[in-house]
């Protein structure tokens, strides 16, 4: 039993970290939405899909380090990551999309709703496959 809650701490804590890695990427990718769409007049759906493609990088980048420490090499992990974070952007643009064409949302309430719902996406399908540990590797 207590090795149970302390994996659920772990689970906890490292869901914490990459939520908090998630914030930094987010700011990153809002902030260039926010400056293609205010700035260079890029319309609203595009300029989140190349604002998510810098929170990807910003993202990969940290839970790499912070959130699952890593020791899997880069060019195993990124395109695991980059897969993983397509995905994501798929559906991400397929909410931008509903949000702001279909429904005719302004573009920052459909980006925290396609935020909120891609964050666990992209958790678990990192938790479970990208930075998964080999059962057969070394401690």
């Amino acid at each position: 039993m207590h090795g149970t809650r302390t994996q659920a701490g772990r689970l906890s804590t490292q869901f914490l970290t990459f939520a908090t890695v998630g914030g930094i990427a987010t700011a990153a990718h809002y902030a260039v939405l926010a400056l293609l769409v205010e700035m260079f007049d890029v319309a609203p759906v595009p300029a989140s899909a190349l604002g998510y493609l810098a929170g990807m990088v910003t993202g990969y980048l940290l839970n790499y380090r912070f959130t699952f420490r890593s020791n899997k090499r880069h060019h195993e992990a990124f395109a695991r990551f980059a897969l993983v974070a397509m995905m994501g952007l798929l559906l991400n643009t397929a909410i931008m999309t509903v949000g702001v064409i279909w429904l005719g949302l302004h573009y920052l309430p459909s980006q925290i709703i396609a935020t909120g719902l891609t964050l666990f996406w992209n958790f678990a399908a990192n938790r479970i496959w990208t930075f998964r540990e080999d059962a057969h590797a070394e401690r």
